[in-house]
């Protein structure tokens, strides 16, 4: 037979959290039936859970006073201690429900293009200064592909054109737009109407990650039997509004709708004073959305990140659409 070593670690009993609860009410109400009506159970149940107390504890607990009974001095040292830890599994196994933004203290991080980024970032930091001063935004390139950054936490929330997801990300639309053509102020295209043979006749910058020539634009002028010429591609949509706004480059704005409130993807365009003109040819919208993994869905400080997109992008519908992911969260979507 091997000898046991005396120095050996005792084995951990088995953890409840059950027997901690029963304890917490056990050393507060120091009354067995008092404690069992607590925990909305019965008397010989309660006393069962105290003899498994006692042989955890190997201490008696409480014991017969006359009347009454009465803690040890075991149960004394453990009583505030117990009381801890009930509220902290309380704390624990509570849903996490409203947040209070003024004490989130959180670091977001965006993936967004360069102009998606620039209409975000100053109605977030607005938001974040007047109600969640403890939150802080940083604005990632397009530079990972979404669906892995988001699964392992390397970004909060894509914000764009998605069309690149895993099938378990979540995505929300958020506004859908339509593209003009942007040309500085005196550009030759200003005067007069503008026609698909004169855009086309025009020289044109493009935007891509991929640096592609090609866009919806060109399939649109190839059914009039037309081309134009890119005389660049860039990498982002601010370097082209740029370029437009100091030569005679047409470039492509997003903005909004007719009949839909002013969107702050086009305040770029505004500001660097470009002429927008609608294009005299049928081109797909283009839909901004918020991409986010499952596990933060229910995460309050998340959400509020979430809501505070929807009120930059699309103020008008903010309340309404908060209201219906509330309603989706709740039924398990």
């Amino acid at each position: 037979m091997t000898p046991v070593n005396s120095t050996d670690p005792k084995p951990t009993p088995n953890l409840d959290a059950n027997l901690a609860v029963a304890l917490d009410a056990l050393l507060t109400e120091q009354s067995v039936t008092r404690a069992a009506a607590r925990l909305r159970t019965s008397p010989a149940a309660m006393s069962r859970t105290l003899a498994r107390l006692r042989r955890v504890l190997q201490d008696p607990l409480l014991v017969r006073a006359g009347q009454t009974m009465v803690p040890t001095p075991r149960a004394e040292e453990l009583r505030a201690e117990a009381a801890a830890v009930v509220r902290r599994l309380e704390a624990l196994l509570t849903p996490s429900g409203a947040i209070d933004p003024a004490a989130l203290r959180r670091t977001f991080t965006v993936q967004a293009s360069d102009l998606v980024g620039a209409a975000l970032a100053p109605g977030l930091l607005a938001l974040a200064r007047r109600r969640a001063p403890g939150v802080s935004l940083r604005v990632l390139a397009e530079e990972w592909e979404a669906g892995p950054a988001l699964r392992e936490g390397r970004i909060d929330l894509e914000v764009g054109a998605i069309d690149h997801v895993d099938p378990e990300t979540r995505v929300e639309e958020l506004v859908t737009l339509r593209l003009v053509a942007g040309v500085r102020a005196g550009h030759p295209l200003t005067e007069g109407t503008l026609t698909p043979a004169g855009l086309a006749a025009a020289e044109h910058v493009t935007v891509g990650r991929r640096g592609r020539f090609t866009g919806p634009l060109d399939a649109a002028l190839a059914e009039h039997g037309l081309s134009r010429r890119v005389g660049v591609a860039l990498p982002g949509h601010l370097a082209a509004m740029t370029l437009a706004a100091a030569g005679d480059t047409v470039c492509l704005v997003p903005t909004a709708l007719p009949g839909e409130p002013p969107s702050p993807l086009s305040d770029a365009a505004h500001a660097l004073g470009l002429r927008l003109l609608d294009i005299p040819l049928t081109l797909p919208p283009l839909t901004i959305g918020m991409a986010w993994h499952p596990r933060h869905t229910a995460d309050g400080a998340h959400r509020w990140l979430r809501d505070a997109v929807r009120g930059v992008l699309r103020p008008a519908r903010r309340g309404r659409d908060a209201a219906a992911e509330t309603r989706g969260t709740a039924a398990g979507d």
